[in-house]
């Protein structure tokens, strides 16, 4: 059984200051001295000023107005030579040359670790790879290392510790010190949260990062479901409004992750999914890799789409309203917008972006408009993933899939 907290303060360290370790960061600071570690200046004067770097209402709220016992600094060697704990959310992005997650962000952590302290116990949080934290044991020869994956939203990441679904922690051993550690710190996590019933699952390492991968990419999977189901309702002029509110109200469906966009996007699903993918290599399957090609399946319709409406317009430009991947986000990464923009320029259509976060008068070399009418004045057609209230005024011009106006 994982007990709450006791009185006692730990000290952890924060390695990564992105809306997961950021949002731990905040929540572990409530009851314990926290440092967070980055590697740029910026972020690390904004949180010492109690400003988030991140969009994110909760974290920001929290900063400025509660007594947090929490500091940012740019020395990782001092922030882990006392550290109890030290929590590792550094990047892992997905290279498509390796065809494999590139882990080096995590393993420098890990070396400096290693070299800073010799207690303290690594909490892996950052997305990995089946089997990688048990490679990284054996390679570091230390075994200090665990486990925990994040299930969290972007946009939402404070709410989703306070109220998190399950806490899970991946460990090597059953029993010994370093089981003892793994029950501490999903202790710490479950003290912190405000949720009073929390499922936490101790498990092996290995099994955790499975737990990961896995559960991101059914996500996917139900995404790329219901995108399917609006292709072929807009194919057939059909109403796909209709026949997916009759397919949600089966009680073993539900109504979640059940609104059509323009494809998955963001940091974590198109990532994860590759690299389960990868990660069935030897082991027979169709559905993973079926998962991975509805994406680019989607994207390509969409574009014909997008084609088509502009071909009945007088103005040949295609109008981008926002980047981020889906409401109340600062997300660009991997958004699904985004590649719907490079399939219409391989087309050689013109487009323009709206886009107020953008400072620059080009992003990837496509003009940005700061004025939102002289936006829709110039655009024959205006695309957006997800609907916005700005948009009521150019209904006529605008193509979305958002056909529940929400997510």
């Amino acid at each position: 059984m994982i007990n709450k907290q006791s009185g006692k303060k730990y000290k952890i360290a924060v390695a990564g200051t992105g809306y997961v370790g950021l949002s731990l960061a905040v929540l572990l600071a409530q009851n314990n001295q926290v440092t967070a570690v980055d590697i740029l200046p910026e972020k690390v004067a904004k949180i010492n000023n109690r400003i988030s770097p991140i969009q994110d209402k909760e974290i920001e709220e929290y900063l400025s107005e509660k007594d947090l016992d929490l500091t940012a600094t740019l020395d990782g060697k001092s922030a882990y030579a006392d550290a109890d704990f030290i929590i590792i959310a550094a990047p892992t992005n997905y290279d498509p040359q390796k065809n494999f997650f590139d882990c080096s962000a995590v393993e420098a952590v890990i070396d400096l670790v290693l070299k800073s302290s010799d207690k303290a116990v690594m909490v892996i949080k950052s997305t990995i790879p089946v089997g990688y934290t048990e490679s990284v044991r054996k390679k570091f020869n230390t075994d200090r290392i665990l486990f925990s994956p994040e299930f969290l939203r972007e946009g939402r990441a404070l709410y989703d510790n306070y109220y998190p679904s399950r806490i899970v922690v991946g460990v090597h051993e059953k029993e010994g010190p370093v089981y003892e550690k793994a029950m501490l710190f999903a202790g710490l996590l479950k003290s912190a949260a405000k949720k009073e019933e929390v499922p936490v699952l101790l498990m092996g390492t290995t099994e955790a990062e499975a737990v990961k991968l896995f559960a991101n990419t059914y996500l996917a999977m139900r995404v790329s479901y219901f995108n399917e189901l609006d292709t072929y309702a807009e194919s057939k002029g059909l109403n796909p409004r209709e026949i997916i509110a009759g397919i949600s109200l089966d009680p073993r469906v539900g109504t979640h992750y059940n609104n059509p966009s323009f494809g998955y996007g963001g940091y974590c699903l198109p990532k994860d999914t590759k690299q389960l993918l990868a990660n069935f290599e030897g082991v027979p399957q169709e559905l993973i890799s079926a998962i991975v090609q509805s994406n680019p399946t989607r994207e390509r319709f969409i574009t014909e789409q997008i084609v088509k409406k502009l071909e009945e317009t007088a103005l040949k430009v295609v109008g981008v309203y926002r980047l981020t991947m889906k409401s109340n986000s600062d997300n660009f990464r991997e958004s699904a917008v985004q590649r719907i923009i490079r399939r219409l320029q391989e087309k050689g259509v013109q487009v323009c972006i709206y886009e107020p976060t953008v400072r620059e008068n080009t992003f990837a070399g496509v003009p940005v408009e700061k004025d939102f009418a002289v936006f829709a004045e110039k655009c024959g057609v205006i695309i957006a993933n997800r609907y916005e209230a700005a948009l009521d005024k150019v209904r006529d011009k605008l193509y979305t899939r958002d056909l529940f106006l929400r997510d």
